[in-house]
């Protein structure tokens, strides 16, 4: 049994990148094009064609998603959203179903790969991990991004989680980010992202039913990095323990 399922963990993983591929090159026409409307209104669009493309691309590769707590976000509200990272999967599921515009904080490596490469831009800040010069300019991009009324989501953890615990530690970076521009922090919890791309299992997909769940906002105003920062952690383990059982 075991055999016949890494078997099928590899033809599925086979099948995921061709329905990616396919549906990339259809998609990289209209999203480069919005590169040319003017911010924000130019990424609403961007993530309004990346939610139809998700959508396909989760349906294909019977990857069914739920998400919970979208009330949390108010209208006219801009918000730095921090999210668990346990998979590859995280990224592409996270930002395009997260309510209102927003940009991610990305690997600039990532945005050489062809084709796929100019769409990871065009909904990123980019930043070089090793470089501090990188780590300053992407913070003020940031920065910039909130100010243009799109939200920020940024992983804490800062790589993918492959601990049996809940979460990593946190870096600052994203409550800092908070707690300067005045922002609300909207913590949320991806589920079974790493039963669909496992990080130790290679090549490798399954299909799995997906969640992801926005909790309520926690506010920033007057408190210090590391009060928001705990908050958060301790916020985001608690609720995940139990939704997992």
């Amino acid at each position: 049994m075991k055999r016949f399922r890494n078997i099928f963990g590899h033809i599925w993983a086979a099948w995921g990148l061709l329905v990616f591929a396919i549906t990339c090159c259809i998609v990289f026409i209209p999203i480069l094009l919005t590169n040319l409307i003017a911010e924000p209104k130019g990424t609403a669009i961007f993530r309004s064609i990346s939610n139809v493309w998700m959508r396909v691309y989760l349906t294909l590769i019977g990857c069914r998603l739920v998400v919970k707590g979208k009330e949390n976000f108010k209208k006219g509200e801009t918000y730095v959203v921090v999210c668990n990272h346990n998979s590859f999967m995280d990224v592409p599921l996270t930002t395009p179903f997260i309510p209102g515009a927003n940009r991610t904080i990305a690997k600039k490596s990532i945005s050489k790969v062809p084709v796929f490469g100019p769409i990871y831009t065009r909904g990123s800040v980019l930043v070089e991990r090793s470089s501090d010069e990188s780590r300053r300019r992407s913070y003020e991009l940031m920065r910039q991004t909130l100010a243009l009324g799109l939200h920020m989501v940024i992983y804490p953890e800062g790589t993918r989680n492959r601990t049996r615990d809940p979460l990593k530690p946190f870096y600052d970076g994203a409550f800092k980010l908070a707690v300067e521009s005045k922002k609300q922090i909207i913590p949320t919890l991806l589920f079974n992202t790493r039963k669909v791309l496992p990080a130790d299992k290679g090549f490798y997909m399954e299909p799995h039913r997906l969640e992801m769940h926005f909790l309520a906002p926690i506010p920033t105003e007057g408190r210090s990095v590391k009060e928001v920062k705990e908050q958060a952690f301790k916020t985001m383990w608690e609720y995940y323990q139990p939704a997992c059982s």
